[in-house]
């Protein structure tokens, strides 16, 4: 039993000694994943700014929210060049903590009230019933095959579903760094850092 035990462990360093060289690869596909939801949400604040503020700024159908023309601009900012920075894996911790904030902004005056699915599912009755009407109606008075051409009838939820799983990925890379051989920082790290200080990637 104990030099089965030795194999177990003999084996299990060998493998993960031999994977920590990809180890790089999960911040790379956090990275990939976040940056193009980020990018396209902040963006689309620049090109609609007025309406934005307003919306941030509007206590009876908006956020609610004080200073809404500098909350647009730093929401804005934080997700058009934040996700960038994301993407090349520069300054990459540094880039997570506004994307944190603006998530949480996001998750708690947004989505909170709305629960957790951003997509409401069929498997509720209620949903399922709403969804075979609107189906029923979309078939009888509209072109149905063209309307869902692009993707299926659905009812938007809109929970903090998705405000949570981008806040979780910000969070991993927020402790891991841009990762190993695939960021701007590995390299800088590797190129400037006292081996003393040098951060774990």
């Amino acid at each position: 039993m104990s030099a089965l035990k030795d194999q177990y462990y003999q084996f299990h360093d060998w493998l993960f000694r031999k994977l920590k060289h990809l180890s790089g690869i999960p911040p790379l596909l956090f990275r990939i994943l976040l940056f193009f939801p980020l990018y396209e949400a902040g963006t689309r604040k620049f090109a609609n700014f007025e309406s934005t503020a307003e919306w941030f700024g509007n206590s009876e159908w908006g956020l609610g929210l004080p200073f809404p023309e500098v909350m647009t601009f730093l929401a804005a900012s934080a997700e058009t060049v934040g996700a960038v920075l994301i993407l090349v894996g520069f300054a990459t911790r540094w880039a997570a903590i506004p994307l944190m904030i603006t998530m949480l902004v996001a998750a708690f005056t947004v989505h909170w009230d709305n629960g957790w699915f951003a997509i409401a599912q069929s498997a509720d009755p209620e949903v399922a019933n709403r969804l075979e009407k609107g189906r029923e109606i979309l078939q009888q008075h509209g072109n149905y095959d063209w309307l869902t051409g692009k993707g299926s009838f659905v009812i938007l939820q809109n929970g903090i579903e998705f405000a949570a799983s981008y806040f979780i990925m910000l969070l991993s890379l927020f402790f891991s760094g841009g990762g190993r051989y695939f960021s701007i920082d590995y390299w800088l790290n590797r190129a400037f850092a006292n081996h003393k200080t040098e951060l774990s990637y």
